[in-house]
C-alpha cells in the first residue's frame, strides 16, 4: 500500500475481486472516495477502513463481509456516506456508527444482524450510551431494511436534516405511531414487510402532511386507508387488511400522485369518480379486492398518461367503456376475474403500446378481436373462461401477434379449424431465447419498476406467474371446440414451453413434426379425436415432464424411450387400441393380431361403464308388442340393442362404442364421460 499513500479516489466496481480487507489499508491517508460494490469481498471490515482521516464516502455493498468491527475515537471523522448493504454481516449491530457526527447517508440494508435494536439507550461492551439527536445531526438518509429490528427508534422524530427513512423486511409489530408523520423533513417512508396492525390515531390530520413517498405494503394494517396531502407522489397501501370503502372525495388529494397501489386489501363499494382527478396517475392497481358496480368510464380516457391498470378479482360488473383515449399509453390492462359482459371495446386499438392484456374469467362474449393482432407490442393475451364464440380467421390482420408469448383463449365457445397462417408470425416462439428476464414496466419519470402477474395453467396446474419471463411461452387453445388436424405450422414454434389443446375435436394423427418443440415441458391433447400412434418424435422431447394423451383414438404400441415410459398410465388412458408401458402389455389384455377396430359413435372423453341392460332402459325403448321376442329370442336381443345402442349415440354427443374382449367373446360396450 506505500507506492499508493497519496491516491484519494479507488473504485474497483464489479471487478471480480476475491480478497479481503487488511489493516494496511490505514496507509492510504488521502483517500477520500472507496467504491469497492459488486465483488466478492469476504472477511471483516476493518475499522482502520472508517478511521481513515480523509474519507467521505464509503461503498461496499454486494459483496460477502461477515463482520464490521467495531471503531473507536471518530470524533475527527469526516465520512459522510456508508453503505455495507446487501452483505452477511452478522452478530450486534454496529451502535459505534451512530458517533459518526458527519454522516449523512446510512444503508445496512440486507444483512443479518442478531438481536433487537434499541436506538433510544445505546449499550457499547456493557457500558450505556445515550443517543442525543445531535450525534448525529447532518443524517438525512437512513436504510436499515432487513437488520432485525423489533421496535421503531423513537429518536427520528428529533432528526431535522433526516428526509429518507428505510425501515422495510424487519419484524416491527403493533401500531404505526403518529410522530412518524411528523419528522420535520421527511421526504420518503419506507416500513413495508413489517408486522404493524394499525396506524395511531387521529387519522383526519394526515392531509396536511407533505410526504413524497409513503410504503407500507406487506403488513397487517386494519381499519380505513389513511389519505394524505395533494403532494405525495407514491403510495403503496398493498397487501394489508384495509376494509374500508375509498373515500369519495380521494382524488382531490392525488393531484400530483403517479403510483397508488391499493391491491390485496378487504375494500369494498364503488370505485370513486373522483379518482379520475388524479391526472397524473401513471399506475392504478385496485386488484383483489371486493369492489362492485362498474368500471368508471373516465378511468379509460385517463390512458393517455395511464400505463398501467389493474383491477383484476374484484366484482365489477357492466361492460368495459369504450372510451379508450386516442393518445392511449396503456401498457398493462388487468380486469380477469370480474363480472364483466359484452364485447371488447374497439377504441382498445388506440393503445397501440399495449403488452399486457387479461380480460380472463368474465362473461365478455363476441367473436374474437381481430384487431388485438394489429397491436405490434402485444405479449400476454388471456381471454379464458369467456363467452368468445366463431372462428379465429381475421382477414385483415397486418402483423399478428409478432410479440406474443403467452396466449390463453381456453374455455370459450371458438370454433372451426385453426389457420395455420396465424402461426407462422409467432417470432417469440420461434426462437429460442436464453436470455432469462422479468416482464415489467418501467415508468420513465418516477423510475419506478412495476411486475406483472398472470394465471396461466402449467403441467395440469394452475399457477401464478407474477414475474412473468421472457422465456415462458405458452400456448393454451384447450376447452373450445376446435376441430380439424394440429398444424404442422404450429410445430415451428421452437421456443414453445406449454401447448394444451385439449378438450377439443381435434383429429387426424398427430404431427410427427411435434420433435421439433425441443424446449416443450407440458403437452396436453387429451379428450379429442385424435388417430393413429403416437409418434416416435415425441419420446425425443428430453424437457417434456407433463404430458396427457389421454381419451383419444390412438392405437399400437406406446413409443418406448426413457421419456414416455416415465409418465403415468393415467397420461394414456382412454386410448383402447394403445399398449405397451406404463399401461398394459397388449391391449385390453389380448394378443395383438386379436385387437378389433374402434367402433366411433360421438365423442371419445371418459371411461366410466353405463350399463344400459336394464329393466327401465327397456321399459322407455321397448314396446309391448316386440318385449316377448326380445326376451326369448337371442337374434331379437342383439339386434335390438344395437339399435338402442346407436339411438343413445346419436342423440348424447358424450358417449362412444369399443371393443371389449372377455373369455373369448368380443362385445361391444357404450361408455360415458
Amino acid at each position: 500500500m506505500t507506492t499508493l499513500e497519496k491516491l484519494t479516489t479507488l473504485i474497483l466496481y464489479n471487478c471480480h475481486l476475491y480478497v479481503t480487507l487488511s489493516n494496511s489499508i490505514s496507509n492510504l491517508t488521502h483517500l477520500t472516495h472507496l467504491e469497492l460494490s459488486n465483488n466478492d469481498l469476504s472477511g471483516t471490515i476493518p475499522s482502520s477502513l472508517i478511521t481513515l482521516p480523509s474519507l467521505k464516502e464509503i461503498y461496499l455493498e454486494y459483496n460477502q463481509f461477515s463482520k464490521l468491527d467495531e471503531f473507536f475515537n471518530v470524533s475527527s471523522s469526516i465520512l459522510n456516506t456508508l453503505h455495507l448493504s446487501n452483505n452477511y454481516l452478522s452478530g450486534p449491530f454496529p451502535i459505534s456508527i451512530f458517533h459518526l457526527k458527519s454522516l449523512i447517508s446510512l444503508d445496512l440494508s440486507f444483512n443479518k444482524f442478531n438481536g433487537s435494536l434499541h436506538l433510544d439507550k445505546l449499550f457499547l461492551k456493557g457500558n450505556p450510551i445515550n443517543v442525543e439527536p445531535s450525534s448525529i445531526p447532518k443524517l438525512n438518509t437512513l436504510k436499515l431494511a432487513s437488520c432485525n429490528l423489533k421496535n421503531f427508534p423513537s429518536f427520528l422524530i428529533n432528526l431535522s436534516a433526516l428526509s429518507s427513512i428505510d425501515l422495510s423486511n424487519n419484524q416491527i409489530p403493533g401500531v404505526l405511531p403518529n410522530w412518524i408523520w411528523k419528522v420535520q423533513s421527511l421526504y420518503k417512508l419506507n416500513i413495508s414487510h413489517n408486522l404493524l396492525t394499525e396506524l395511531e390515531g387521529p387519522l383526519t390530520n394526515l392531509t396536511s402532511i407533505h410526504v413524497s413517498v409513503v410504503d407500507i405494503h406487506n403488513n397487517l394494517l386494519q381499519g380505513p386507508i389513511p389519505v394524505f396531502a395533494d403532494s405525495t407522489d407514491y403510495l403503496d397501501y398493498s397487501m394489508n387488511k384495509f376494509s374500508s370503502v375509498i373515500p369519495q372525495d380521494i382524488g382531490i388529494y392525488l393531484t400530483f400522485t403517479t403510483f397508488l397501489s391499493l391491491s390485496h386489501n378487504n375494500l369494498h363499494g364503488s370505485i370513486p369518480n373522483s379518482l379520475c382527478n388524479a391526472s397524473n396517475l401513471y399506475l392504478l392497481d385496485l386488484s383483489f379486492n371486493n369492489f362492485s358496480g362498474s368500471i368508471p368510464s373516465c378511468l379509460m380516457t385517463m390512458t393517455e398518461t395511464l400505463m398501467v391498470l389493474n383491477l383484476r378479482r374484484n366484482s365489477l360488473q357492466g361492460q368495459i367503456p369504450d372510451k379508450f383515449s386516442a393518445y392511449c399509453s396503456l401498457q398493462t390492462l388487468n380486469l380477469n376475474g370480474n363480472l364483466l359482459h359484452g364485447p371488447v371495446p374497439k377504441s382498445l386499438a388506440h393503445c397501440s403500446e399495449l403488452e399486457v392484456l387479461d380480460i380472463g374469467t368474465n362473461q365478455i362474449d363476441g367473436r374474437f378481436p381481430c384487431f388485438l393482432q394489429n397491436i405490434p407490442t402485444l405479449s400476454v393475451l388471456v381471454l379464458r373462461n369467456n363467452k368468445f364464440h366463431g372462428t379465429l380467421r381475421c382477414s385483415k390482420a397486418k402483423n399478428p401477434w409478432k410479440m406474443i408469448q403467452i396466449l390463453d383463449i381456453a374455455f370459450n365457445n371458438f370454433s372451426g379449424k385453426l389457420p395455420g397462417k396465424y402461426f407462422k408470425t409467432l417470432e417469440k416462439m420461434m426462437h429460442e431465447n436464453d436470455n432469462v428476464e422479468s416482464v415489467f414496466i418501467r415508468m420513465e419519470i418516477t423510475g419506478i419498476y412495476y411486475q406483472d402477474s398472470v394465471t396461466v395453467m402449467n403441467k395440469g396446474q394452475q399457477m401464478e406467474l407474477v414475474k412473468i419471463l421472457t422465456i415462458f411461452t405458452t400456448i393454451d387453445f384447450s376447452s373450445n371446440h376446435f376441430e380439424g388436424q394440429i398444424p404442422e405450422d404450429l410445430m415451428d414454434l421452437k421456443a414453445l414451453i406449454v401447448l394444451n389443446l385439449s378438450n377439443n375435436a381435434f383429429s387426424n394423427e398427430i404431427p410427427s413434426t411435434i420433435g421439433n418443440l425441443k424446449q416443450l415441458e407440458s403437452l396436453d391433447l387429451s379428450n379429442n379425436h385424435l388417430v393413429g400412434k403416437i409418434p416416435m418424435q415425441l419420446a425425443s422431447l428430453s424437457f417434456l415432464s407433463y404430458l396427457n394423451l389421454s381419451f383419444n383414438h390412438l392405437v399400437g404400441k406406446i413409443p418406448t424411450g426413457t421419456q414416455l415410459q416415465s409418465f403415468q398410465a393415467s397420461s394414456f388412458e382412454g386410448n383402447y387400441g394403445l399398449y405397451g408401458p406404463p399401461l398394459t402389455e397388449t391391449p385390453n389384455g389380448t394378443r395383438p393380431d386379436e385387437v378389433h377396430p374402434q367402433p366411433t359413435c360421438g365423442r371419445l372423453a371418459g371411461s366410466i361403464d353405463w350399463n344400459f341392460l336394464s329393466v327401465e332402459l327397456g321399459l322407455v325403448f321397448g314396446l309391448g308388442i316386440i318385449i316377448g321376442p326380445i326376451m326369448f329370442w337371442k337374434q331379437w336381443r342383439v339386434r335390438y340393442w344395437k339399435f338402442v345402442d346407436k339411438i343413445l349415440c346419436w342423440m348424447f354427443t358424450r358417449m362412444y362404442l369399443e371393443y371389449a374382449t372377455d373369455r373369448g367373446q368380443t362385445y361391444t360396450v357404450l361408455r360415458w364421460r
